[in-house]
């Protein structure tokens, strides 16, 4: 399946203008994303793997953000997941020597704002409400309504 999304994605939505939104939500369908309503995702967003994410009703993925699924990630209402935002679900255990893959979700909440270039560690939740400055590095949990900036965001 993967395989088959590597090629997909370049092929059939990349390449699209901005107005072919309800045609990439519906290959993102096709390849078991759940989108209940609308969502826009630009034709540059990267997703690794459709089938972990789930888009609620208005969530905006924007010009090259990256969204590293290889655990859930959900986006909720009317959040903006601005351009070149990556949303990483993996890291690995460096205190084991064979340094193993760890994944956990990471959930934006309602009308959340992520910055430009920020970076969302796994296991992050971003509350509903809050906003993420451009270029933070986020690695705890964001209250709902909260300002965070910085590396790491405080």
């Amino acid at each position: 399946m993967i395989l088959l999304w590597e090629y997909a994605w370049p092929l059939l939505c990349a390449w699209t203008p901005k107005p072919a939104n309800p045609w990439r939500l519906w290959v993102l369908r096709r390849f078991g994303a759940t989108i209940p309503g609308w969502a826009f995702v630009h034709p540059r967003a990267r997703i690794q793997m459709p089938w972990n994410v789930t888009f609620e009703q208005g969530a905006c993925i924007g010009d090259r953000a990256n969204l590293y699924s290889i655990d859930r990630i959900r986006l909720g209402v009317d959040c903006v997941i601005a351009q070149e935002v990556y949303l990483c679900c993996g890291t690995h255990d460096f205190n084991v020597p064979a340094i193993p893959l760890q994944t956990a979700p990471i959930n934006v909440g309602a009308r959340a704002f992520v910055g430009a270039r920020a970076f969302v560690l796994p296991g992050v939740t971003i509350g509903d409400g809050a906003v993420v400055g451009a270029c933070a590095v986020v690695t705890k949990p964001v209250a709902a309504g909260a300002r965070v900036k910085g590396n790491p965001a405080r």
